[in-house]
């Protein structure tokens, strides 16, 4: 049976670079997207340039119906995931009092249940392919408590706590859990946009997808534990550790 290396939200930003990191590694791809995001050409051009295997499935992974079609669509095509990067999720920006219940609670299915459940599907190919690995995308926003970025920034917490738990259970099966926790990329034109009003240190910790795919490849590969991509993140990090809470607050706040 042949091995795949599975990645959702694959059709743009971060998801789309690491399918491209993997293709160049000469890897089967199953790629995971909304429909009507153009996974399709993507698959299709990994197909023809680097002349792999790739299985593309447009769906909304928010719910648990879908997860579950989805594995059984997978199972169908005779495929076994060896590597499972969860990479799909939500964003959000606003205060807590203004935002959207329905629009906060899809968040909370896709950043948190989603990846949780494609893990416990998945859980018995990850033991047949050992060493087999889970990459789970957090953020810098595990870390720091952001105004306007609560939930987000909950979701993500979750992630990196759920993943260095999960890393300690799964040892013993030779299955390694790695935890990637980028910073601001510009992975959209209004991110692009955005990213292009920040000044100093700031604008000089955005990457661009590729540079934080290729990163995060790499070091997913030798099993790190925590990724954090480009150096400038790193230095926030220290900052972190480092700076009096009181400090830490004020800084924060200014994001309002």
């Amino acid at each position: 049976m042949k091995t795949y290396t599975l990645i959702t939200g694959a059709s743009r930003g971060f998801g789309k670079a690491l399918a491209l990191e993997y293709a160049k590694k000469q890897t089967n791809l199953v790629l995971v997207a909304l429909p009507n995001s153009g996974l399709l050409l993507l698959s299709n051009f990994l197909k023809d340039n680097f002349k792999i295997d790739v299985l593309a499935f447009e769906i909304d992974l928010s719910s648990k119906e879908n997860c579950i079609q989805l594995y059984s669509e997978i199972k169908r095509e005779g495929a076994s995931v060896k590597y499972l990067i969860n990479n799909a999720g939500m964003l959000s920006n606003g205060l807590f009092e203004n935002m959207d219940e329905d629009y906060f609670l899809n968040q909370i299915n896709v950043n948190v249940s989603t990846p949780t459940l494609l893990i416990k599907l998945f859980i018995d190919d990850f033991k047949a392919n050992a060493p087999s690995g889970i990459l789970n995308v957090s953020s810098m926003a595990s870390f720091f408590h952001l105004p306007k970025k609560q939930v987000y920034g909950g979701t993500k917490a979750y992630l990196l706590s759920f993943s260095k738990s999960l890393r300690k259970e799964l040892k013993p099966y030779n299955i390694s859990v790695s935890i990637v926790c980028p910073g601001g990329m510009n992975t959209t034109t209004n991110l692009c946009l955005q990213n292009r009003t920040l000044s100093g240190i700031s604008r000089s910790s955005i990457l661009n997808p590729e540079e934080a795919a290729k990163i995060t490849v790499d070091q997913f590969t030798k099993g790190k534990e925590v990724i954090i991509p480009g150096k400038m993140n790193k230095v926030f990090m220290f900052l972190n550790s480092i700076l009096p809470t009181g400090i830490k607050n004020r800084l924060t706040s200014n994001a309002i």
